[in-house]
């Protein structure tokens, strides 16, 4: 039945893009997240029903935003399908570089794209990408660990709570480091993080007139905090480590927490790919004391196809078939629901069976609870929680972010650190015209 649902819509529109379909061949670059690289295990059934054959690009995070950026803003036309964001798509769908994808099939069910994301993939209310999972940011945590430490994890935490957990949880001797955070530079890695604990601690990218704000005291609490934290409780070289390895570190029962993505979750409670699989708990991501703003953000890896492919038909049928009800059926009836893709479907949060799963509920408190309209404490003029909205942001965030690498990492202080993200950021804003 499972195999009937999830090739129902590619079936519905082979019969009328059959000829185009035959023999075709589409590319897509997506990232090497564990989710995209579990779809690719799938494509062969796709191609079976078919016809179309998949090449796929599978890239590092950072290295994949920039192929696809230069790709479309080049109109170079290496990929059929891009796997793009919420960062990405209304502003590449404004600029008329993304097919439309308001004509997807009534068995498609578009409508029941949780609201969250349908929002974050459109402009002016047409949808340019299909999620093929939405994500929020929560804690992960040891709950063995946390026991041993003498302490219960709150529901929603304090900062200070993390870092107290932290120390307690940490023990140099048996490799158990009690937190595990990015890092990593890049504006969607460590830039991601660091922005969503940011808005926690009351601090903002500009204010209301456009003007960088890293010159405020709650920039500097932030990173301060950050860096104290990280350095004591820490792994080493955490200043290069972003989402795959950090979650490498928790599979392999080097972590007391983790503040990540949700989507993380099914990865850490595998048994088959997680040693601490039977210790996890969740909470939401932190806030400060006196601080009604939890630090999680809101994110779909969505697949979007770029306006200049001479295959959008074959595109938007692969696009049908990787982000439907019968895809998320399929891998439940495979692998279990803690495998399936979260976050994207209402209808994924109706089923009771899904439900069933431990982190299932948490995910869908923590992605209801980011407003990407109001992602700060004092008012902005951007929309975005780990990010902002403009197409200055990736180049401003992606320098910005290395300067708290080097942070991080010792090689400059904090301050000089904040001081030179003021600078470039203002330099770049006025040059753009703001």
């Amino acid at each position: 039945m499972y195999l009937k649902n999830a090739f129902r819509a590619a079936t519905a529109l082979t019969l009328i893009t059959a000829g185009a379909a035959q023999a075709e061949k589409i590319t897509v670059a997506t990232v090497n997240n564990g989710d995209m690289i579990r779809m690719q295990g799938y494509t062969a059934e796709f191609t079976k029903a078919t016809g179309i054959e998949v090449e796929w690009v599978t890239l590092e995070e950072n290295v994949l935003r920039e192929r696809v950026t230069t790709d479309i803003t080049t109109k170079g036309g290496q990929f059929d399908i891009m796997t793009i964001g919420m960062y990405e798509t209304p502003i590449w769908g404004k600029n008329g570089w993304l097919v439309p994808l308001n004509d997807l099939s009534a068995e498609y069910d578009a409508a029941d794209i949780l609201p969250a994301m349908a929002g974050g993939l459109s402009y002016d209310g047409t949808l340019y990408a299909a999620p093929f999972y939405g994500e929020s940011s929560m804690i992960m945590y040891r709950a063995d660990l946390m026991e041993k430490a003498g302490l219960t994890m709150p529901e929603s935490p304090t900062w200070e709570f993390i870092r107290e957990a932290a120390a307690k949880m940490t023990d140099r001797g048996a490799d158990v480091n009690g937190i595990c955070l990015r890092g990593k530079a890049g504006w969607g890695e460590g830039g991601a993080f660091i922005t969503a604990m940011a808005n926690s601690f009351g601090a903002r990218w500009f204010d209301m007139e456009w003007k960088a704000q890293f010159d405020t005291p709650q920039w500097a609490e932030t990173i301060n905090f950050f860096k104290g934290m990280m350095d004591a409780s820490g792994p080493q070289g955490y200043a290069t480590n972003g989402f795959n390895e950090n979650l490498s570190l928790f599979q392999q029962g080097k972590c007391g927490m983790w503040i990540d993505a949700t989507v993380a979750a099914s990865f850490v409670t595998n048994p088959k790919e997680s040693t601490v699989a039977d210790h996890v708990g969740f909470a939401l991501a932190p806030h400060k004391e006196g601080v009604e703003k939890n630090g999680n953000w809101l994110w779909a890896w969505a697949l979007a196809i770029p306006a200049g492919t001479q295959k959008a038909d074959a595109a938007k049928q692969f696009i049908e078939w990787a982000t439907s009800k019968g895809y998320i059926e399929q891998v439940a009836a495979k692998e279990g629901w803690a495998n399936v893709p979260p976050g994207a479907r209402s209808s994924l949060y109706e089923n009771p069976e899904y439900m069933k799963v431990p982190f299932a509920k948490m995910t869908l408190e923590s992605i209801l609870t980011a407003d990407p309209a109001h992602p700060t404490v004092e008012p902005v003029p951007y929309v975005g929680v780990q990010f902002a909205a403009i197409p200055e942001f990736a180049g401003i965030a992606t320098e910005v972010s290395q300067e708290f690498a080097a942070a991080y990492a010792g090689q400059q202080s904090v301050e000089e650190a904040l001081a030179k993200a003021q600078a470039l950021t203002t330099d770049a804003m006025e040059a753009a015209g703001y």
